[in-house]
């Protein structure tokens, strides 16, 4: 039987203003680089107040912190928790905050002072999140790491590219965005409701090795059921099906072809115009000969002119776009999937809303540049007092190792 929630340890405090299904919640983002600044985005997006705690000469993608989107829907004040009073200005905002994100190394939370304990012991209530690549035991959970690391060790990456050539790195979508940003937040709004529910916060340990895993969990039933084997470019969405992968057009661009299902595929080999005796598509000895017919054909016209074959129909066909490319795709553009703020193109918030839906409010957060009015809204007068200045050591406890 679940008991009643408690009072928060820090009493009430005043409402945020915000847009979004999460408008009330208040977060406390560790600044990092990679997942953790992701996720904490997609809390923003959501209409939860977030506030980003910098450190001076804070890390950063080595761009202009004015164009790093995943701090948009942010505020930031600046932090530096080597000196002798900036874990207590973190704890006086985790003791007002319903959620927390940090990505450091395991440990290195807790000797700055900030660690779950700590936190806890302000605010029972605190969900404590962790953005970690390898998570917070087992043998590699001290060394450093990037994306491509993580989902090499889960058999992930291994099921992507040709049979003769490497696996290309997907960018970083697979492990620190899909992988680690996408399971903390699912995490942190589970142990939301469980500690609204019984008073109670936790840890909430995401790690990008976990979630990638969890992502090939349908992979995994297939190959037990012997429909997958167990290397690439051999299987049904892998690249090794001739009616699902990708062809290069007269132009040198690029078409998708997902025509999977039996009336799809009719669909599409009958705009592709495939000769009678191609091969048929359920036998796989002469998938070879079949994807060499449909190649054949789709370097006979551009990208454009494919595209408009293809227009309106069932065939699952679409153009191969670039970055640059996909805001100006009609159905896109229709459903403003992207969006311009601030001068900067980008993805809209998702997904989307009826009742409560989420905007972007604000740009990139700056450094440092919201102290006063989160010291004001989160009643946290010690963001406002002077800090302590000491030299800082040449080597950097708070690095992060998951990006």
């Amino acid at each position: 039987m679940a008991t009643a929630p408690t009072t928060p340890a820090h009493g009430p405090v005043p409402t945020t203003p915000g847009s979004g299904p999460l408008t009330g919640v208040r977060v406390v983002e560790l600044a990092g680089i990679g997942p953790g600044p992701f996720a904490a985005m997609l809390l923003a997006d959501l209409g939860a107040d977030v506030v980003r705690v910098d450190r001076p000469g804070g890390p950063g993608l080595g761009i202009d912190p004015a164009c790093d989107v995943t701090n948009r829907n942010k505020r930031s004040v600046v932090v530096d928790l080597k000196d002798p009073d900036g874990p207590e200005r973190v704890l006086a905002l985790a003791a007002r905050a319903d959620l927390l994100v940090e990505g450091y190394r395991p440990g290195v939370a807790e000797r700055l002072g900030v660690g779950p304990d700590a936190c806890h012991e302000r605010n029972p209530q605190l969900v404590y999140g962790r953005m970690t690549g390898w998570g917070q035991h087992g043998p590699l959970a001290h060394r450093a790491g990037h994306d491509i690391g993580y989902i090499a060790v889960t058999g992930a990456l291994g099921m992507i590219g040709g049979p003769d050539q490497p696996p290309p790195p997907p960018a970083n979508l697979l492990g620190d965005y899909a992988g680690g940003s996408l399971y903390l937040v699912v995490g942190l709004l589970a142990a939301l409701h469980h500690a609204r529910v019984s008073g109670t916060g936790q840890v909430v340990d995401a790690a990008i090795v976990d979630g990638t895993a969890h992502l090939s969990a349908m992979i995994h039933g297939m190959l037990a059921a012997g429909g997958w084997q167990d290397r690439r470019g051999a299987n049904l969405l892998d690249g090794g099906c001739p009616f699902y992968g990708t062809y290069e057009t007269a132009d040198g661009r690029y078409m998708a072809v997902g025509a999977l299902e039996p009336q799809f595929y009719n669909a599409f080999t009958d705009l592709l115009g495939l000769p009678e005796e191609t091969p048929a598509r359920h036998d796989v000895t002469r998938w070879g000969e079949l994807r060499e017919a449909i190649a054949a054909r789709f370097k006979a016209r551009t990208q454009d002119e494919w595209t408009a074959v293809f227009e309106g129909s069932d065939a699952c066909v679409a153009p191969v776009l670039s970055l640059g490319e996909a805001p100006r795709h009609p159905h896109l553009a229709a459903r403003s999937t992207f969006t311009d703020h601030g001068g900067i193109t980008q993805p809209a918030p998702a997904p989307r809303f009826s009742a409560t839906p989420a905007t972007i409010r604000s740009g990139p957060a700056q450094p440092g540049a919201d102290t006063a009015d989160v010291a004001r809204d989160w009643d946290v007068p010690e963001l406002l007092r002077p800090s302590s200045s000491r030299p800082q050591p040449s080597s950097d406890p708070q690095r992060k190792a998951s990006s």
